[in-house]
């Protein structure tokens, strides 16, 4: 995504403007002050405009939408007028009040040339100004912005330096905004001129909050801890069971609440911002109780789900997530308790309402008396015993049934020291060795973000080592990441994994400095490729016979373990996948299942490399393409690399900034230099990242700034295809309906006005007539003309069709541009052409 290049703006003289052809005197007879004899002078002549009578000429002008004489006799009246400052005032002031939600108005487009002109008259200021008359000024301009839309704020700002006015005219204009209803006026002048320590932060942002425009109140407190504090307990509030939206309404019966915005203040919505915002502002959780307990509520009922409905979890990783999710909560405590019971599990309720000490008025029915039922030995709490009996050797039926590790428990070490971490080294970065690779972390359920990796698996012929992360003076010690840097940057080293994009991820979020230094990754295969063209030569035919199994009629199995099933025989033993891996002692059937995702990597690798034509895959399995880069960041499809190649060549080659997300921006950002890649964060809105960008490099767009560029390939040359030419060609290539042809359903926008001639023209370069062949309608760059994309019911009322040069797309005006003017209206200095733009098919 690349920066738009604006080209300058070109004043029009008055004297040789197309719009109007009468003399220049007769043209602005109607403005121009009378001289001491009465006569009409020349503007250089006069002693000034009258305001009023420019006011009005204007307004003619605008009720004709002459936009283009408008704009000129403008910027000739501000040149006229002997107080260009007051004299805007006057304008301003006798300008028709705008039209609550529309995009434009009068005032606008006058505001906004003022501006233009302002640029090439600088000495026009108030320091030029006495004192008295200063403070007139802006006492005018600050009642201007009680009526004005968003987009004056802005510029009166600037001009006439609203910002010095005593501050308690400032508040109480604010407050006279909020009292007329206008809270998005009211919200942006105080973030603008910096007043949130001195107003009252409920009654401004909660009103903003009820009408779902967050972001403005987010803006409104970023930078101020103690507000950014409040705004997430409340939210966090609004999350609680005693909270009612109804009651929320009664409480502002003037604000009128759609069903989308009901639906915005449910605690499922509302949690969703808290966790945003409490990583957004660096907060502690602790902050928010009601929505971590919803939060952990819904990992208990997804926890009963998984356990009892789908029995895809063991009891003992059961039984450590539920304890690490209930804590101390005695509420999440009662929750689980009635959840067990929902699930007709009494014994089990019984067992956990005594470990919690659950009174029994909070116990449901039947869980008191199935407590005096139990033995002793199930009342008393043994898990610590059997952990500690928990047998190396699985139960017999797993063995004929699962994948089994072909190594000893002597063979599989824990690595928890720096002396236990050498002699891990010692095996795995010799030369020429074969690893398997696989980490496990805590699963965070409802959590997007990742997680730190808790146990990291290494595999070679013969032996396992498990590195455990869980002691912060063990991972944290710069031996660890040397080795990890070793181990993956070294091209000699096989390394074998199973999605490790994945893993790579969670490595970034463990060690940051993976991030700083970039993580060079050499060596990789990830048999989750090989997996898939396994799939697709099983689908296709391609292999020989095999015992592939076909993914659509086999069992269950999905991943590394229909991996293992189709090359093995027999699939993974999955039960401890959602295993609590940050809690410590880790049991027996943790060690052993960590350690067979890391072996049997090995097992598939040497299988399928035996003989891989029986499996549809190539001779050399190491030439199959990996998901990793060399800078460990996840590896793209071929196409998608090429792309990050050439966008960062043509970055460099012609100084554009690059926009990106996520992962890769750090190679991008290496690549380019700095300064010149701007990373987003993808979880705010399009509107919200468009406005960061549009802030971070201080661009002031025009209304011909907007659609200026093709927005499929990013051009900046049209050519424009007059009515007549359209319908010609259309017919030609037979795509021209008959008269009476034309389908009722297509119900284009303004079908029965139309547009007479073209009013909107972007900043951008024209193509002549002659680029295009008339034989095969294509452009210099190859690009042919798509003519299908018009639908012929248009033809009768758009005048002019635009047509990209680079890419062939048509496009033509319609109310596209005035929605996306509406959309920016509180950021952007837009002018009167919001009214009368264009849009595309």
């Amino acid at each position: 995504m690349k920066r738009k290049r604006t080209s300058p703006r070109t004043e029009c003289s008055p004297h040789t403007s197309s719009v109007n052809k009468r003399p220049v005197a007769d043209r602005y007879s109607h403005w121009r002050v009378q001289d001491q004899s009465g006569g009409m002078c020349d503007i250089s002549q006069a002693e000034g405009v009258d305001p009023v009578k420019l006011c009005d000429h204007l307004c003619e002008l605008w009720a004709k939408r002459e936009l283009a004489e408008l704009r000129t006799e403008a910027r000739l009246g501000f040149s006229g007028l002997q107080e260009p400052l007051s004299g805007l005032l006057c304008l301003l002031e006798g300008c028709p009040a705008a039209t609550r939600g529309k995009t434009n108005s009068l005032g606008q487009c006058i505001l906004a040339e003022f501006a233009r002109w302002l640029q090439d008259h600088p000495h026009i200021s108030l320091k030029e100004q006495p004192d008295e008359q200063v403070s007139n000024l802006q006492l005018r301009a600050l009642n201007l912005l009680a009526e004005a839309q968003p987009s004056f704020v802005d510029l009166l700002l600037d001009v006439y330096q609203l910002g010095c006015v005593d501050r308690g005219l400032l508040l109480a204009h604010v407050d006279k905004l909020q009292t007329s209803g206008l809270y998005k006026e009211a919200i942006l002048m105080s973030t603008k001129l910096g007043l949130q320590s001195e107003l009252d932060v409920e009654k401004i942002c909660v009103p903003l909050i009820l009408q779902d425009k967050l972001s403005l109140v987010e803006s409104y407190v970023r930078g101020h801890p103690h507000l950014e504090e409040w705004l997430v307990k409340l939210l966090d509030s609004w999350c609680s069971p005693e909270f009612s939206v109804f009651q929320l309404k009664r409480q502002y019966p003037h604000l009128g609440f759609s069903q989308h915005q009901v639906e915005r203040l449910q605690p499922k919505m509302l949690s969703k911002q808290v966790f945003r915002l409490m990583q957004l502002f660096s907060l502690d959780s602790a902050l928010c109780p009601n929505s971590v307990t919803k939060r952990k509520l819904d990992s208990l009922k997804y926890l009963m789900h998984k356990t009892f409905v789908e029995k895809g979890m063991s009891e003992e990783s059961w039984s450590d997530h539920v304890q690490a999710t209930v804590a101390e909560s005695p509420e999440l405590q009662a929750q689980l308790i009635g959840l067990l019971v929902k699930y007709r599990q009494f014994m089990t309720a019984a067992q956990w309402s005594l470990r919690y000490g659950v009174p029994k008025e909070r116990l449901p029915h039947g869980v008191w008396e199935m407590q005096q039922k139990l033995p002793l030995a199930l009342q008393a709490d043994s898990e610590d015993d059997s952990r500690s009996r928990e047998s190396w050797e699985p139960p017999q039926s797993d063995r004929d049934r699962y994948y089994q590790l072909p190594v000893g428990r002597e063979s599989v070490h824990f690595v928890q020291t720096l002396e236990e971490l050498e002699l891990c080294r010692e095996v795995v970065l010799q030369s020429g060795s074969l690893v398997g690779v696989d980490m496990e972390w805590r699963a965070s359920f409802g959590t997007v973000t990742c997680q730190r990796v808790a146990l990291i698996q290494l595999a070679t012929p013969g032996q396992v080592f498990l590195l455990d992360l869980s002691a912060a003076d063990f991972w944290q010690h710069p031996r660890i990441v040397q080795t990890i840097r070793a181990l993956f940057s070294d091209p000699t080293i096989l390394k074998l994994g199973y999605g490790m994009s994945a893993d790579l991820k969670s490595l970034f979020t463990t060690w940051p400095e993976f991030r700083d230094e970039p993580l060079k990754v050499d060596g990789i295969l990830d048999l989750l490729h090989v997996h898939k063209q396994m799939q697709r030569s099983c689908r296709g035919g391609g292999g020989q016979q095999s015992r592939v199994v076909e993914v659509s009629e086999g069992p269950s199995e999905k991943g590394l373990s229909l991996l293992v099933q189709q090359v093995l025989g027999k699939p993974l033993d999955k039960m401890e996948q959602l295993s609590n891996w940050e809690r410590r002692p880790l049991r027996n059937s943790q060690l052993r299942y960590a350690a067979i995702d890391a072996y049997c990597l090995l097992d598939v690798y040497l299988t399928l490399s035996q003989d891989p034509a029986c499996y549809g895959l190539p001779a050399d399995l190491r030439c199959m393409p990996s998901s990793q880069n060399t800078n460990g960041k996840e590896n793209k499809k071929p196409k998608e690399k090429a792309a990050q190649a050439r966008c960062s060549v043509l970055a460099r080659a012609e100084g554009r900034v690059i926009l990106t997300c996520g992962q890769p921006y750090h190679t991008l950002k290496s690549q380019v230099g700095e300064g010149r890649c701007l990373a987003l964060d993808c979880s705010e809105k399009a509107r919200d990242q468009a406005v960061q960008v549009l802030r971070h490099f201080r661009v002031q767009l025009t209304p011909e700034d907007i659609f200026s560029r093709c927005q499929a390939c990013n051009g900046d040359q049209y050519m424009k295809l007059p009515r007549d030419e359209m319908a010609r060609l259309l017919k030609e290539r037979g795509l021209m309906e008959k008269p009476g042809e034309v389908k009722d359903e297509e119900n284009w926008e303004e079908q029965s006005k139309p547009i007479t001639h073209p009013r909107y023209s972007p900043h951008c370069r024209w193509a002549p007539a002659s680029d295009l062949d008339p034989k095969s309608l294509t452009f210099p760059s190859g690009a042919e003309l798509q003519l299908h994309t018009v639908p012929p019911g248009l033809i009768p009322r758009i005048p002019v069709f635009f047509i990209c040069t680079t890419c062939g797309k048509v496009f033509w005006e319609g109310s596209h541009f005035e929605r996306v003017v509406n959309q920016f209206l509180d950021i952007l200095h837009i002018t009167e052409d919001s009214a009368t733009s264009s849009n595309h098919f």
